[in-house]
């Protein structure tokens, strides 16, 4: 007679399919789980113990899925990263560097507004980002995550024009200023009200739209020739500033 345990064993276990999907949703609930007590109680506050004890999993699940608490944090900012990275290298050839990392930001705010928080929530997205800008200890290393976005990005851009990225600053450069304009709505973005996707890539459009103009053209409206139009004193056209010895 065939025991029970021998049965067991003979059985087959879940479709590979179905076991991703059961580890998928073990980490998003994990994800979900550990943003929320982040933004809540404070992320130095919350103990991997609790978040695993909200889900009624083990440690050794948390740290499967999870190195640490840190990897947690950034883990929707990681997935939004790679997205970009993705949807830069799928940019057509011809399209300048520029436009092409503009293009792949959007394409990316896109995507996340298309998915409509069926993976996370936008809301918890923002008040993730706040979070992580308010705490001392994560803001170093969201500082490090960015110089790394950047490396990966410059050498792409340089891959793409067929640079060597050591030889050639532009790559750096054009990443240098896409980053600072997309810090900018990232901050912009997080002292909004509204949380949603379709506004953080309205005002990504905004922001990079206005680069160009912002560097290279005038700022002020006014003629030069409206006395008064111009707050400093810098000297009309054809004149010479005075010496500061005759001020």
């Amino acid at each position: 007679m065939t025991s029970r345990q021998t049965v067991g064993a003979s059985l087959p276990g879940p479709p590979a399919g179905l076991r991703e999907r059961r580890k998928q949703r073990t980490r998003e609930a994990l994800l979900h789980t550990a943003l929320e007590l982040f933004t809540t109680w404070g992320y130095d506050r919350t103990t991997v113990d609790e978040i695993v004890a909200v889900v009624d999993v083990s440690q050794r699940t948390f740290f499967r899925y999870f190195p640490n608490k840190e990897a947690a944090a950034f883990a929707a900012q990681d997935a939004v990263e790679s997205r970009f990275l993705l949807e830069l290298r799928q940019r057509p050839c011809a399209e300048a560097p520029f436009e092409a990392m503009r293009h792949a930001a959007l394409n990316t705010w896109k995507s996340i507004a298309d998915a409509d928080g069926s993976d996370l929530p936008v809301e918890l997205r923002l008040r993730t980002y706040r979070m992580i800008e308010s705490t001392p200890s994560l803001v170093a290393a969201h500082m490090r995550r960015g110089v790394e976005l950047e490396r990966k990005t410059a050498l792409l851009i340089a891959e793409r024009e067929g640079l060597d990225v050591e030889a050639d600053p532009r790559p750096r450069v054009a990443v240098a200023a896409f980053s600072g304009v997309m810090r900018l709505t990232g901050q912009s973005w997080g002292r909004r009200q509204d949380a949603s996707a379709h506004a953080l890539r309205e005002l990504t459009e905004l922001h990079l739209g206005l680069l160009r103009t912002t560097l290279l053209g005038p700022w002020r409206t006014a003629s030069p020739t409206d006395h008064g139009a111009c707050p400093c004193l810098c000297p009309a056209d054809g004149a010479t500033a005075p010496s500061p010895d005759r001020a």
